[in-house]
């Protein structure tokens, strides 16, 4: 990063905008990849759902999958977790 003094001696810093241009879409990135993993399922069968209905076909099956999706979330979310919840399945093997 090269520092320069411009016009009436203020600082300009070049190379600082990419970097941090770089760091925002990382974070959005990572919370994309988040809510489609908690959510992936739902989404899937609504998007599903609503290409049926364009179609001109019955999305009834597509709608009630989401719904049983959302309901499962809803029960996992409302499951108490602390530590002793979560095991490490593969060390054994």
């Amino acid at each position: 990063m090269q520092n320069h003094y411009g016009n009436g001696g203020v600082k300009r810093q070049h190379g600082q905008g990419m970097t941090e241009y770089l760091i925002i879409t990382a974070l959005i990135a990572i919370a994309a990849i988040a809510v489609f993993a908690f959510f992936g399922k739902t989404i899937r069968s609504q998007v599903g759902g609503l290409s049926e209905e364009l179609a001109g076909q019955s999305a009834s099956t597509s709608i009630s999958q989401a719904q049983n999706a959302a309901q499962q979330a809803q029960n996992q979310g409302n499951k108490t977790k602390n530590l002793s919840s979560y095991t490490n399945a593969s060390a054994g093997q």
